[in-house]
């Protein structure tokens, strides 16, 4: 249990240091060891896909390609737009509205014991598999079919016209 405590308060904490950091590439940075600590959730609840998909889908490419276009963007303080009050002021007023949020649910929450895992292959890729390829097979081709379709669009989009060159 030590475990998973020490990895929440990780969590927790870079996520806030995510939304703190002054400089864009940091908070990215932070966002990267925040999805790691996601991972290490994910193997600590016996689901490994999951674990495998977050690290490689969103920290090995989406968060590359966040840090990409934010050094691509060259963000200085000159071009940064100048943040009125009144933007601070709804800031506030939204962070509160969470707080309030947070300590309603906090109130409700009931506090129970740990629940007994019954089958220790939950998280596995082969159930995974077993399902989706059973009860889900028709919503599983029609997204492959979409992806695929959307994949021969961008090529056509991307490809030079001979006639323009």
């Amino acid at each position: 249990m030590s475990v998973f405590y020490f990895v929440a308060f990780l969590s927790i904490f870079f996520a806030l240091m995510t939304i703190f950091a002054k400089s864009p590439v940091h908070s990215v940075l932070y966002l990267v060891v925040t999805f790691f600590t996601f991972t290490i959730h994910y193997i600590l609840l016996n689901a490994q896909f999951l674990a495998i998909v977050n690290f490689i889908v969103y920290m090995g490419a989406i968060m590359v390609l966040f840090l990409f276009v934010l050094m691509l963007l060259n963000l200085n303080r000159d071009t940064e737009p100048l943040k009125s009050n009144l933007v601070k002021v709804m800031g506030v007023i939204a962070g509160m509205c969470l707080l309030v949020t947070l300590a309603g649910s906090f109130r409700v929450l009931e506090v129970t014991g740990p629940d007994a895992v019954k089958s220790t292959e939950i998280g596995l890729v082969g159930n995974l598999g077993k399902v989706l390829f059973s009860e889900f097979l028709l919503p599983f081709e029609i997204s492959s079919i979409l992806l695929l379709t959307a994949m021969v669009g961008a090529v056509l989009l991307a490809k030079n016209d001979p006639k323009n060159a």
